[in-house]
């Protein structure tokens, strides 16, 4: 199914994006289990791009991001952990997160990043 060139260049752009995410990993305390969230949305946004849309890899993607975005929002040290008791500490003060409600909160950060991405995905394809 052909796309719009607008959807093309956003999917091209979240390509590279969650590349450059995975390899930002590979200095990370669990870089096998980012390495591979990121690449997933690599690879979907690169066949969005082509027009294609794997509705298993969607439903898989958005069950897995959805079902750890809730956990890292209600661990004890997660983003509910960090807006409350921590007063929403800046996130950003260091790439080394030694304090494990900031590390909790980027990667919810990052999941929902991808969950956004995906949800834009499926209403533009599923429209087409």
């Amino acid at each position: 199914m052909p796309v719009s060139t607008g959807f093309k260049v956003y999917n091209i752009t979240f390509v590279v994006l969650f590349i450059i995410f995975a390899g930002l990993q590979y200095n990370d305390p669990d870089p096998y289990v980012w390495m591979p969230i990121y690449l997933l949305g690599a690879w979907i946004c690169y066949q969005a791009s082509k027009g294609q849309m794997n509705i298993r890899l969607y439903i898989l993607g958005l069950s897995v991001y959805s079902l750890y975005a809730i956990y890292l929002l209600f661990d004890k040290t997660g983003v509910i952990d960090w807006a409350s008791d921590h007063h929403a500490e800046n996130i950003v003060q260091t790439m080394k997160a030694e304090k494990p409600w900031i590390e909790e909160t980027r990667e919810f950060g990052g999941l929902l990043i991808l969950i956004v991405v995906f949800v834009i995905n499926w209403m533009y394809l599923r429209r087409k």
